[in-house]
């Protein structure tokens, strides 16, 4: 674990209190009606739009003096996108960063889930490039907000029943539409598959910002998700059945094969659960 010192040149946490009290009144409307995309007043950032905007603004607003921050970018804690946000995080409230799930009490990421379970000390957000489910079958937002407030969801259907019948399966890798609280069907952030399972009853609140579209929706703890899917063709994870990962040996994890000259190999994607478990501590 380790900390930065606090920019003088900054407010704490970049943002003005009341642009902080603006994205905290959103998020909190978007806990009561979990699904809901929730407009918001998205700020200008030091990074370019679609580089994480609409999650970084959801951590400004919430982090506190004594958190500990955790940012990953698909599994890597060590990528540019990570590097950056922690930097900008820290040059502007001080706090600590860690690589291990378990000692983060916020955690920023874009398109994965850790695989340590979370727990109701924690906060997981999600950067979201298009946080309507819809938006394939409906460019229009006003109509949309109409299917959504009808509960009218034949659109995002129909988009399964394309992946069968070209592929014979629900073989999209990511960003697999879900029904949140029985209510209204989600994006879940283009997560792949494997993540999706871990929304259902989620102990941490979850919580997803899309900065160039501006909105922000929620997954509140212990909350129900369901992944669409048919009853003649269920809904199923990706399968590394028979393969473990090169370094730590770990199965029932989400895997990226590796091509070598003597054939794939496999390892984990989630970089800080992989190191902890070769050290043989808590990821």
């Amino acid at each position: 674990m380790s900390g930065a010192g606090l920019n003088p040149l900054y407010n704490f946490a970049f943002f003005d209190e009341g642009s902080k009290r603006e994205i905290r009144r959103a998020t909190l409307k978007a806990l009561a009606i979990p699904g809901y995309q929730v407009p918001f007043a998205s700020r200008e950032m030091p990074i370019a739009r679609g580089w994480g905007t609409g999650g970084l603004q959801l951590t400004l607003s919430l982090v506190g003096r004594s958190d500990v921050l955790k940012v990953i970018d698909q599994g890597a804690d060590e990528s540019v996108n990570a590097v950056s946000i922690k930097k900008l995080v820290c040059d502007t409230t001080g706090i600590a960063v860690t690589d291990l799930t378990g000692e983060a009490t916020l955690i920023q990421s874009r398109h994965r889930i850790p695989e340590q379970p979370l727990t109701e000390d924690q906060i997981l957000v999600l950067q979201v490039p298009i946080p309507e489910p819809l938006r394939t079958v409906e460019p229009k937002e006003a109509v949309t907000k109409r299917l959504h407030a009808e509960a009218e969801y034949s659109g995002a259907y129909l988009l399964l029943f394309e992946e069968i019948q070209r592929y014979g399966t629900l073989a999209g890798g990511s960003d697999h539409p879900v029904t949140v609280a029985g209510r209204y069907v989600m994006a879940p952030s283009p997560i792949p598959r494997f993540d999706n399972p871990k929304l259902h009853f989620s102990r941490a609140p979850v919580l997803l910002g899309a900065g160039r579209e501006k909105k922000i929706y929620a997954v509140p703890p212990f909350t129900p998700v369901v992944s669409l899917a048919f009853e003649d063709y269920p809904f199923r994870v990706e399968s590394f059945e028979g393969k473990q990962c090169r370094f730590c040996g770990a199965r029932e994890v989400y895997l990226d094969e590796i091509p070598g000259e003597d054939g794939a190999v496999f390892q984990c994607n989630d970089t800080g659960y992989c190191r902890s478990r070769q050290a043989g501590g808590q990821a």
